[in-house]
């Protein structure tokens, strides 16, 4: 497998995004969102996606030219309206604005409206962390999970990230996780590399187990614990589409179809200053020497480093220097 820097994957996402149909900014907070997934090993987030955001573009799912709206309509809400474009360069216009928000009243929300599929939801949050503040964001998706007990799938895999600030403009701890027992991604990747998916994934057509991907594509996905996966992820659809008016997991098509209607989902974040609490960093240095009397174990997102170069797939880079024009 080769070895690519990051900044080669980030010169190389940016210009074949712009081969394609998006202006040079809009480009540009895309692919530093492509360089975080692979320098991570998020490789559902990173240049899997670039094929699919580069055919959208050409077929106008998604405008790669659109400017976000950004409006305050309480102290402490603010909007962005994606205009039917990417979540980044939504969520970065709109960013600046909520922090201020969030000082100034202590908590804030950000609801970005109507915009392409965010993939890394923690990529967000972790933004939001290192402005000092707590972010908590949640999105959905296209319906592929059924309430327990049933077969109609009424939800998406609807993620949920949590990023908490060091205090010293670092990450105390973080995750990012779909509230289903997998990502959809690694049930597609499954199927696209021939391979079985292990028990308690998903379930048929039928509401029965399955280990087949195909299968499970034609089924539903299962609720992490079950139940109380399940009100978790209705949880993130009611403030991902209601408090942004965008739509709603039953009315979303395959995100990586090449044609058809903008996606128009919403993510929604809560941002919330930690100094209202004069003991809040007291408070966390303990849970975290709690959980550190246990040899190895460790806050969630603590000892994750970032690679450079990374290795990749021989197909995956062969299509994004094809993206590019390079091939």
């Amino acid at each position: 497998m080769p070895e690519i820097s990051l900044n080669e994957i980030e010169i190389a996402t940016k210009t074949a995004l712009e081969r394609h149909g998006a202006r040079s900014w809009i480009a540009a907070e895309v692919a530093k969102a492509v360089r975080k997934a692979e320098a991570v090993n998020n490789k559902i987030c990173g240049l899997y996606y670039l094929e699919s955001y580069c055919q959208q573009l050409r077929s106008g799912r998604v405008d790669g030219t659109v400017d976000p709206v950004v409006s305050r309509p309480r102290p402490g809400a603010v909007t962005v309206d994606a205009m039917y474009g990417f979540s980044q360069p939504a969520f970065s216009r709109g960013l600046p604005e909520a922090v201020a928000a969030a000082r100034e009243c202590g908590v804030a929300s950000l609801a970005v409206a109507h915009a392409h599929t965010c993939t890394s939801l923690g990529y967000f949050t972790e933004q939001i962390a290192r402005q000092g503040l707590i972010g908590l964001g949640m999105t959905n998706a296209s319906p592929i999970v059924a309430p327990p007990g049933g077969k109609i799938r009424v939800i998406g895999t609807n993620p949920i990230a949590f990023s908490v600030p060091d205090g010293s403009g670092g990450l105390a701890m973080q995750f990012d996780q779909s509230t289903t027992t997998v990502a959809l991604g690694k049930i597609t990747m499954a199927k696209a590399a021939g391979e079985q998916i292990p028990e308690g994934w998903a379930l048929d057509a039928e509401g029965q187990s399955t280990t087949d991907p195909e299968a499970a594509l034609g089924g539903s996905l299962v609720s992490v614990g079950g139940y109380k996966g399940w009100g978790f992820g209705l949880m993130a659809e009611v403030l991902a589409a209601g408090m942004t008016g965008s739509v709603i997991s039953r009315d979303v098509l395959p995100l990586k179809a090449p044609e058809g209607p903008p996606h128009d989902l919403g993510q929604y974040y809560l941002l919330i200053d930690p100094c209202t609490s004069p003991d809040f960093y007291e408070r966390l240095g303990q849970i975290a020497a709690g959980i550190a009397l246990d040899v190895g174990a460790r806050m969630p997102g603590q000892g994750k480093t970032e690679q450079d170069p990374v290795q990749l797939e021989r197909t995956v880079w062969d299509q994004t220097l094809a993206l590019v024009g390079m091939q």
